[in-house]
């Protein structure tokens, strides 16, 4: 049975592992790209695309992996946040922004952890406020109108 990819009717678990799982493949397809055009761009003249190989299969997993460490916790966080507030509103990703930021810094220490916290907070804020500004906007054009009927004269009377 196929699975959807609405994540509302989906336990968090599944949620989680299935974000996991696509935070890694965002982050090595980009990491593959960017890789391998700078392994490319940083090779002698014959040596390109071996280079650029080299380059992206050398970066590109790590890069999956720091996405997935991101989009684990992210979404831990806001199954938890989802769990213990009973509501699903933007407030729940700004949190888990915030708590994502934080706990990825930690080990610089108090002032790192709360600066890279305020930033992922920030971060998902504005995200969150441009999807629901975009939201209302394709809203708007997508409301059924009424159709416009063409006026009709009466009948002339005799």
């Amino acid at each position: 049975m196929p699975r959807s990819s609405d994540h509302s009717r989906d336990p968090c678990p599944y949620v989680i592992f299935s974000d996991l799982g696509a935070s890694f493949a965002m982050g090595a397809i980009g990491g593959g790209v960017w890789y391998g055009i700078k392994g490319a761009k940083n090779s002698p003249r014959g040596e390109r695309f071996p280079g650029a190989l080299m380059s992206l299969k050398a970066r590109a997993p790590v890069l999956g992996g720091n996405f997935a460490v991101w989009g684990g916790l992210f979404s831990t966080f806001d199954c938890g946040m989802k769990g213990i507030r009973q509501k699903e509103d933007p407030w729940n990703s700004i949190a888990s922004g915030f708590l994502t930021g934080g706990v990825l810094a930690a080990r610089g220490g108090p002032k790192v952890a709360i600066t890279s916290a305020a930033l992922g907070g920030v971060f998902l804020a504005v995200i969150e406020g441009l999807g629901i500004v975009f939201s209302r906007a394709f809203a708007d054009q997508n409301r059924p109108m009424m159709p416009q009927l063409p006026d009709i004269a009466p009948p002339a009377s005799q």
